[in-house]
């Protein structure tokens, strides 16, 4: 009887908490609502910006259409400081995050900066990880990749985008540690400017395997280029997507999620916060939302507010752990 009891008093307090916070997302309107894309025009963070602040006035959750900033910079760092530093109680603004600004900020790539100084509103989606070989690689899949990986660590080397240290090859090094490799410094990952350079000299034979997003591997296998051996999500993705197998069900418990959503000043009021928190939910449950998601290789994640502040947390928990096995924090 206590257990139903406390079940019960969680979920009237959970259903008082979502209509308050309702009751206060209709009082607060943004006067000139601006999203910040922390790249140049074309990337991951302005597509994020300019589809959101799309179908948010779409969908009448905006009055006003909503300004499109690109602050590259830093790997996101100079937005980062900007906001924190200059625009800290702003009610207006929203800046586009993915896991490559909890990377920078696990790894103090953002000088003097922490997740903790700014408000994490909610996610949109995620674009999870993949590993792949050359369409005529005679590894067949990921255990034996990893195998390899474990008893000849020369072996094998990884092309990803990212720099050494950076989000390609992170996920790569959360494979080989779930697989039971210890010493992630063995795996040898090679940094290329960029998925397609990485994949050219994957089909060259430079290096034996590649790893990215779900999103940009697609034009390869379509192409019969490579072969992805697993997508790093927690079940197989939907539509075009659901050939690639997990590397769970080959009994490798290892997750990288490319998370795409949103942060705002970490003085903006709890109003304004309850308001765009409430406006990305509902933007998210969406059909046009759905719609972009399946046509952009976007799985699901849906978090917001609190619940997306403790998942940022843990992902830059787990991000400082890697980082420091490999050396690249101390």
């Amino acid at each position: 009887m206590i257990i139903k009891a406390t079940r019960l008093t969680i979920a009237a307090a959970a259903l008082l908490g979502a209509t308050a916070i309702g009751a206060s997302a209709q009082g607060f309107t943004p006067e000139s609502p601006e999203c910040i894309a922390p790249a140049n025009p074309g990337g991951g963070w302005d597509f994020t910006c300019r589809q959101v602040g799309k179908l948010l006035q779409d969908e009448g959750l905006l009055e006003k259409t909503m300004q499109v900033t690109n602050l590259a910079g830093g790997g996101g760092g100079v937005a980062y400081a900007e906001v924190v530093n200059k625009r800290n109680d702003s009610n207006d603004l929203i800046v586009a995050a993915s896991s490559a600004t909890t990377t920078r900020l696990a790894q103090g790539a953002y000088p003097g900066n922490t997740m903790d100084q700014v408000r994490w509103l909610g996610s949109v989606g995620a674009d999870y990880g993949i590993i792949a070989v050359a369409s005529d690689s005679e590894i067949t899949d990921l255990p034996a990749l990893l195998e390899q990986m474990k008893t000849d660590p020369t072996s094998i080397s990884i092309a990803g985008g990212s720099a050494v240290g950076g989000w390609d090859h992170l996920k790569v090094l959360i494979a080989a540690n779930a697989y039971g490799i210890d010493d992630v410094r063995s795996v040898k990952y090679i940094a290329f400017d960029g998925g397609g350079e990485a994949v050219t000299q994957l089909l060259a034979g430079s290096v034996q395997a590649f790893t990215g997003d779900a999103s940009e591997a697609k034009g390869f296998v379509d192409s019969g280029d490579i072969r992805v051996l697993a997508v790093l999500s927690p079940e197989r993705l939907e539509g075009d997507f659901a050939v690639f197998p997990t590397a769970k069900e080959q009994g490798i418990d290892a997750i990288g999620a490319n998370w795409r959503g949103f942060y705002a000043p970490g003085n903006m009021s709890d109003e304004a916060y309850e308001a765009w928190v409430s406006k990305i939910g509902e933007l998210y449950a969406s059909d046009k939302w759905k719609d972009v998601m399946a046509n952009n290789g976007l799985a699901p994640l849906d978090l917001q507010g609190d619940a997306f502040q403790a998942f940022v947390a843990e992902d830059v928990a787990k991000i400082e752990t890697i980082s420091r096995d490999i050396g690249i924090i101390k």
